[in-house]
């Protein structure tokens, strides 16, 4: 595969940039804060900020002077980066107080923070590996470990330390009622994650107090929590530089994942999904103005650097924006590499197990970052960036950097070509409907009849097929991409041909919405040709057609087709116009006790569950099971016997899957 110029050039200059760097960078940092004199960075209004459609670039100061990779002053714009999230997303962190004082006894790290006249008490009971250490350790959200197997950590004589984040402000909380609200009244509205991340530092400051009394190697501490306490332990080893290691499993929207990159993804939890009371109320603003952030989480990830940084993901659960995950994870390595040190930055996006699960397949990658990093082992391999996401186009999202032109690249900028095709504007047979769609490119889709399977070889018939003539002006590889909507693994194939060559099976297409999708790809010359595609199961929706000789997936709708047309309807072709559409509504209220009203849609009769589930993927309950005709619906769902916590609920109905989250609050 040619590797497009723009990646090239990339390359080369991560080359350059690790070669001539000679000074060897610091592992942690003996203080929380390194750049707490630097100056503070204009904030702006919403109104007042600049769109910036790709991601922020990180090297960029924030009063747009300029940009500098130098490591020197990688200090300050990391201080600038700490101040914008604060001052739009989490509120700001405040600094360590005057008056600490910790202990040690009968195994209980015990520490209090005195503010304004009032203490609030930190309390972590400590496993202690046998012998006189001093022992690295890691501070797991909620627990020792986090939601790693603790032999991780035991096997190798680490201590494993918790943080009780309840004691500083609830996991759902109530604004100005929780702990840490008393010592700082100034800042009622703070979110959870400035708090959270205040609370370790705090920790970490016992552990400075009673170092003579309790043996921890303060030079290799770690982080670590999942879901909700991934972002925890994110924000945490953010904003603490004396956290030697961050491993952060499956954090998901507000953690890893780009707001950005997550606005154009369905099912995820985006920006105005998330929780609200995890940030303050402001962030909200943006909801539906992302490009307005002058920051992004690839930034919240770089303000680790240089220090050590390993992201766990998990694609089977859409809502965690795994792919936004991946997206905010290759720009934020570029920070590491510029640096010389891109082994200090990993990533595992791997399915095929429960939320919070770790895998046998990801076990010795997590091992090998705490084997560099908090056992100082320099023989081991952390150069891991495992994906399933070989065709989304990361690059796109941060071609502008050092341009000074935030704008995203045309796809073809490198010397590529791309030709888009509308299939109701081929020659459509009868075995296919056209549906008139608003939500379509060229406001068409088109679809197999219902009932019609040929899973086992491709029909033979000219009916069952539909055939799209195009140029193409390279002799080159090209990649066969289609916009698609197929919820379900009994409606996701096609057989697919080029010209007169052999039918192929394009299998696995499911998507969550509309998504771009890879059908097959053919070495091309240039000339006219035909594509050809054939129905393998019925059910998929299929908007447009993309061949092009850039290997990663188009987004959005893509550009304009070149045979754009108002389809012509033959006698056996249905013409159906989709008056509505499936929809899944947010619950309400939200937060709810003890009940409440879950709404949905149908355009047509469809056989139709609604089940509500915990955040472990159990079912709780089945609200719908049966056939209903087309209309709107509501269903009142009663929380009676369950504990507060955050749920999801899923509809499936036809080709429709949508999953949504609710809260319960008792």
């Amino acid at each position: 595969m040619r590797m497009p110029k723009i990646l090239l050039t990339l390359l080369l200059i991560t080359l350059v940039a690790v070669i001539s760097f000679a000074q060897v960078l610091p592992l942690v940092y003996d203080v929380e804060n390194t750049g707490a004199d630097c100056p503070q960075p204009p904030l702006p209004t919403r109104t007042e900020l600049p769109t910036i459609e790709p991601l922020t670039d990180p090297f960029e100061w924030s009063d747009g002077s300029g940009r500098s990779t130098n490591f020197e002053d990688w200090e300050c714009r990391r201080n600038e980066i700490k101040a914008e999230i604060e001052h739009y997303e989490i509120g700001e962190k405040p600094v360590r107080p005057d008056t600490i004082t910790a202990s040690y006894s009968d195994d209980t790290l015990k520490v209090n923070v005195t503010v304004n006249g009032h203490t609030l008490t930190l309390t972590s009971g400590v496993t202690l590996p046998a012998g006189d250490g001093p022992f690295p350790a890691v501070i797991g959200m909620g627990w020792g470990s986090g939601s790693l197997p603790a032999d991780i950590f035991t096997s190798r004589n680490i201590a494993q330390i918790p943080f009780n984040f309840g004691q500083v402000m609830a996991w759902q909380q109530v604004r100005g009622s929780e702990p840490i609200n008393a010592l700082y009244p100034d800042l009622i509205y703070m979110g959870a994650y400035s708090a959270w991340s205040w609370g370790v530092s705090r920790l970490i400051d016992g552990l400075e107090l009673v170092s003579a009394d309790l043996p921890i190697d303060l030079e290799h501490l770690a982080v670590t929590g999942c879901s909700f306490a991934g972002k925890m332990a994110l924000f945490a080893g953010a904003f603490d530089e004396r956290i030697a290691l961050t491993i952060a499993q499956e954090s998901g929207g507000g953690g890893a994942a780009a707001w950005r990159v997550s606005q154009t993804l369905g099912g995820v939890e985006n920006l105005g999904a998330t929780d609200r009371t995890w940030f303050i109320l402001d962030l909200f603003q943006f909801s539906s103005a992302v490009s307005k952030l002058p920051y992004d989480h690839h930034e919240l990830m770089a303000m680790v650097a240089p220090r050590a940084l390993f992201l766990l993901g998990n694609p089977d659960y859409v809502w965690l924006a795994d792919e936004s995950g991946y997206v905010s994870c290759k720009a934020a390595q570029e920070v590491w590499k510029t640096f010389g040190v891109p082994e200090r930055f990993g990533f595992s996006i791997v399915g095929g197990h429960s939320h919070c699960a770790l895998p046998d397949i990801e076990k010795p990658e997590v091992e090998a970052f705490v084997d560099a990093f908090l056992l100082g082992d320099s023989t081991v391999n952390t150069n891991i960036a495992t994906h399933p996401y070989d065709y989304v186009d990361f690059y796109r999202w941060m071609a502008w950097w050092g341009t000074g032109d935030p704008v995203f690249p045309n796809r073809d900028a490198g010397g590529t070509e791309s030709v888009w095709l509308e299939p109701e504007c081929g020659t459509v047979g009868d075995n296919w409907d056209i549906v008139k769609y608003g939500g379509a490119s060229n406001n068409y889709y088109v679809m197999v009849k219902d009932g019609l399977n040929s899973t086992s070889a491709a029909p033979a018939d000219s009916a069952s097929a539909i055939y799209i003539p195009f140029t193409v002006n390279t002799d080159t590889t090209f990649y066969v991409f289609a916009r698609l909507n197929c919820a379900t693994g009994s409606d996701d194939s096609y057989w697919v041909k080029m010209d007169d060559g052999l039918f192929e099976k394009s299998d696995g297409l499911i998507t969550n919405g509309w998504k771009w999708a890879l059908l097959t790809s053919a070495e091309l010359t240039a000339g006219e040709h035909t594509f050809t595609i054939a129905y393998s199961e019925d059910g998929a929706r299929l908007d447009k057609i993309c061949i092009s000789s850039y290997p990663y997936l188009p987004t959005l709708r893509g550009e304009d087709a070149s045979n754009t047309c108002e389809p012509e309807i033959s006698s056996g072709v249905n013409l159906i116009n989709a008056i509505d559409y499936y929809a899944l509504g947010q619950n309400y209220p939200n937060p709810f006790n003890p009940s409440t009203v879950i709404s949905y849609n149908l355009p047509e009769k469809s056989l139709v569950t609604l089940k509500v589930y915990d955040v472990l993927g159990r079912e709780i309950i089945t609200l719908v099971n049966e056939e209903k005709p087309a209309g709107t619906y509501r269903i009142n769902f009663d929380s009676a016997g369950l504990e507060s916590g955050v749920y999801f609920y899923q509809l499936k109905a036809k080709n429709y899957i949508e999953k949504k989250k609710m809260i319960l609050i008792r």
